[in-house]
């Protein structure tokens, strides 16, 4: 058998395992939250660009929510706009959230959907502001203090919580057959501009479709064991004990709650991998053990 033979027999053999995968998934909507540290490698950029186009050509219906908070603090340094935080959340006055605009909306929004349609797809850069899809209220956070047990609210500025979506655009794009990239900035009914956390925002938009799967790539493989091993699945209440214990920690905690806020307001599984990971979404949906933890109600 030659070499070349030998290839072909392989590829196939995966496009049968993948099969009845693919079949679960026709016609059902994923949601992909695409990080700002998973997509900073050009090569990585045009493998997530392609999983996606695959999706579509295979029959599901992607949409796509991306971050770029690293991408955002270069800006604002070339700018010479001083990046101010409050317990490691960026605060967002009026000229910061203007930067912040034309880096989420403009510039890596127009990268993604160059990509995506680089793979012979349609995809269509959009915002929250687009078709009144999304509208956001001003995030309350309260932190308390270690030494006073005292509370005190933080004011972030125009940083937003999403309150209202609107899934009509969404509903029209899947049926035209385009490939929405939303970038998560949204107005509020007050007239302001909104930053908004991309987990929370992606979360919003998933429960609104009723996504049969929210994936999250960011830049750590999933939810880790005591012993630092893979957790290949999590029921909410199981996530919500391991927060307890300590075994989810840091960094980990919101995007966990995320996961289960996103489940409570309806979407079916919620996935964290790793977007380093050439072709980590195909991998995740398409095969039988996936890529990383899977959260279920």
């Amino acid at each position: 058998m030659s070499e070349t033979t030998g290839t072909a027999e392989a590829q196939a053999r995966i496009l049968s395992a993948a099969l009845p995968f693919m079949q679960r998934y026709e016609n059902k909507t994923v949601v992909l939250k695409y990080g700002g540290h998973a997509m900073g490698d050009a090569e990585l950029g045009r493998a997530f660009a392609r999983d996606i186009a695959l999706l579509k050509q295979s029959g599901v219906n992607p949409i796509v929510v991306h971050g770029g908070g690293p991408q955002i603090g270069k800006m604002l340094q070339k700018m010479g706009i001083e990046s101010k935080f409050e317990n490691g959340l960026r605060v967002t006055d009026r000229s910061t959230v203007e930067i912040v605009e034309m880096v989420l909306a403009g510039s890596i929004n127009k990268e993604i959907v160059a990509l995506i349609n680089s793979e012979g797809e349609w995809a269509i850069g959009l915002c929250g502001k687009d078709g009144n899809m999304v509208f956001a209220e001003k995030a309350r956070k309260t932190v308390t203090d270690p030494d006073s047990n005292i509370e005190r609210v933080l004011d972030l500025g125009f940083v937003g919580e999403p309150v209202e979506v609107d899934r009509t655009l969404l509903d029209l794009l899947a049926r035209s057959e385009m490939i929405p990239v939303i970038a998560p900035v949204a107005p509020g009914r007050d007239g302001h501009t909104y930053n908004i956390n991309a987990d929370t925002f992606a979360g919003a938009i998933a429960g609104a479709v009723q996504a049969s799967r929210l994936l999250f790539l960011t830049d750590v493989p999933g939810v880790l064991d005591k012993d630092k091993n893979l957790i290949d699945e999590l029921t909410v209440a199981e996530a919500r004990a391991l927060i307890k214990d300590g075994t989810i920690s840091g960094g980990m905690i919101p995007k966990v709650e995320t996961c289960i806020e996103a489940i409570e307001r309806g979407v079916e599984g919620v996935v964290i991998l790793n977007g380093k990971t050439a072709h980590a979404v195909l991998l995740e949906l398409f095969t039988e053990h996936g890529a990383g933890t899977l959260i279920v109600p």
